[in-house]
């Protein structure tokens, strides 16, 4: 494994790191409120960045997600390269690749995702025609060439991060099919929700809704844009973290008691110790994970993997940042509990510690008991082969 960024990640990287650290200020993000900071986004699209993760691919994503971790800024980065530009290149057909992935890079289009699938929708491919939800169809219900098979679905889904910026959101069915669904349909309604961190979120209602199947009619799409959704969203906590971690160092260094700062008391340091390893322990096991992903290996234990330490790790380190902050951190206002709101909205988005883990061990499980069938069926097969020659030679011999 290396982990070491590319050229173009750390160009990537280096430029969002600055526009994110002008553009995402305590101001601009107490008057954003519970919505998206447009003029940043306008800006980070401008900039080329959501373009650019389809060459750095999701490692490059992570170390993008990392830097807007650490000013926690309001924009939909995360799901609509996931969900988005990441999903269709890998999954979409040629028609969908063409006419979808220039405008998320252009920023023109958002994505959101209703993950995971809790069965919730469902999908009626009878009778439906192919290419109901692409545009451009045309009059006797085919769609353009190549484009996609078609769906009406129904069902709520309570809550859908950033879905309120969306102009398409990638919906599972209950088989976990994933489909396309156009948020300006009039049967798609929408409604505001709020989360414990201010991501624009809304409740999801379909009644009819036409979508567009992306990927195959089988699981297979599904978990793979899971495990990524998973790795980069591990990569946001990594930065929510760090940022957080950073807070709180400045503050206990300037801060004094007893005519001494607090960063001198050993209680203080070893906190900090213990957050800046849950941080790092975060971030490698995203790594990891992405840097599979992208060079084409399995990435289910992962991607599982880095979602349990977000999880479990991540609120650690939140709820450390906080503590270490005193009385100040107890200030709903004060920059820090920004922090700790978002650390604790991507440690249950996506499946809580608990959740994730009983998932890695039915992962690894299933992993060997496959495994222990080919070993038995090679062996059987191996027997068979050597036990042939002599059967041959028993026939063979005269009477």
């Amino acid at each position: 494994m290396d982990f070491t960024p590319t050229e173009e990640q750390a160009a990537a990287r280096e430029l969002a790191a600055r526009i994110f650290g002008d553009l995402s200020t305590h101001e601009r993000l107490t008057a954003a409120g519970t919505g998206t900071d447009a003029g940043l986004w306008k800006e980070l699209c401008a900039a080329g960045l959501p373009a650019a993760v389809e060459e750095t691919g999701l490692l490059g994503l992570v170390l993008l997600l990392e830097e807007q971790g650490r000013t926690t800024a309001q924009v939909p980065f995360a799901a609509t390269c996931v969900y988005g530009l990441l999903a269709v290149a890998a999954h979409g057909t040629p028609e969908q690749r063409a006419r979808l992935l220039p405008a998320i890079g252009a920023g023109t289009v958002v994505v959101a995702g209703a993950f995971p699938a809790r069965g919730a929708i469902r999908a009626d491919v009878s009778g439906t025609p192919n290419g109901t939800a692409t545009p451009g169809a045309k009059p006797n219900g085919s769609g353009p060439t190549g484009s996609a098979p078609g769906a009406r679905l129904t069902g709520t889904v309570p809550v859908v991060p950033w879905l309120r910026d969306a102009t398409w959101v990638l919906v599972p069915d209950a088989d976990r099919g994933l489909w396309l669904v156009p948020t300006a349909d009039a049967t798609v309604g929408v409604e505001p929700v709020e989360t414990t961190a201010p991501w624009s979120a809304g409740r999801l209602t379909l009644t009819g809704t036409p979508g567009e199947r992306l990927g195959g009619p089988g699981p297979e799409a599904y978990e793979q844009v899971l495990a990524a959704s998973r790795t980069a969203f591990a990569g946001l906590q990594a930065g929510v973290c760090a940022g957080s971690l950073a807070r709180a160092v400045a503050h206990t260094s300037t801060r004094e008691q007893f005519g001494r700062p607090l960063a001198t008391n050993q209680g203080v340091l070893l906190r900090a110790a213990d957050a800046y390893m849950d941080t790092e322990a975060i971030r490698v096991t995203a790594y990891e994970a992405a840097w599979r992903h992208d060079a084409g290996l399995p990435f289910a234990a992962q991607a599982l993997t880095a979602g349990w330490w977000a999880s479990e790790a991540g609120q650690r380190v939140v709820h450390a940042g906080q503590h270490l902050h005193g009385g100040t951190g107890a200030d709903l206002e004060h920059p820090v509990h920004r922090h700790f709101l978002w650390g604790r909205q991507l440690d249950a988005y996506l499946g809580c510690g608990s959740e994730v883990l009983a998932e890695l061990g039915r992962l690894l499980a299933d992993t060997a008991m496959r495994s222990e069938r080919d070993t038995a069926t090679e062996a059987e097969r191996d027997t068979a082969t050597e036990a042939e020659p002599d059967q041959l030679g028993q026939e063979e011999k005269p009477v």
